[in-house]
């Protein structure tokens, strides 16, 4: 009995890290996640504030497997929903509600936007390049649930609803993808040498 009482308490001796490190991940990267909303500039013509969040799903999305980034932006949605801080600042939006506010396409595109953008990365050359064209397709999944929640919800037509939640954020977004692709093959760089 105490050999089995033994084997039992070293298998989960080794199984412990393997769960507890993707845990980690997730909530790290959901807690970046948080910082970055809270990194918002309010624009006047919009009810969409200019924030970091994007910059967050691009490099996660690089830098995890599409199931740990895709799992990181759901357990950051499910944070929000609880009524945790980690949406950007909007008056008057708490929690859940927040989803449903003029920002939860955004929101609710993150986890697919994550998979994607590390699918189509690890699926390529894993450059500089294909860290731009990956973040950058997967910004664009982000920008078209923003724009089409946006025109759901205030029964605009397409066109006006993308002047609204692509248009100004392109700029940016570009700078976004950019920075998230230098850190990431940076890293990967990195990785290579010490490997």
């Amino acid at each position: 009995m105490s050999q089995t009482f033994s084997e039992i308490r070293t298998s989960l001796a080794d199984a412990t890290p393997q769960v507890l490190r993707p845990a980690a991940m997730v909530l790290g990267g959901s807690a970046l996640a948080a910082i970055c909303a809270h990194v918002a500039v309010p624009l006047f013509f919009t009810p969409v504030p200019l924030s970091l969040q994007p910059f967050a799903v691009l490099l996660l999305g690089l830098l995890f497997t599409p199931r740990m980034a895709a799992a990181t932006f759901g357990a950051y949605l499910l944070e929000g929903a609880a009524g945790l801080p980690v949406f950007a600042p909007t008056p008057a939006i708490p929690g859940l509600a927040h989803l449903f506010g003029p920002t939860g396409g955004y929101l609710l595109a993150y986890p697919l936007a994550a998979a994607l953008i590390s699918y189509l990365w690890r699926r390529s050359s894993k450059g500089f390049a294909a860290a731009v064209w990956s973040a950058a397709a997967g910004d664009l999944a982000i920008l078209f649930g923003g724009a089409l929640w946006l025109a759901l919800l205030t029964h605009a037509a397409v066109l006006q609803s993308a002047a609204l939640a692509v248009l100004p954020f392109l700029p940016g977004d570009a700078l976004k993808i950019a920075a998230a692709a230098g850190l990431a093959a940076g890293f990967q760089r990195l990785r290579r040498r010490s490997a």
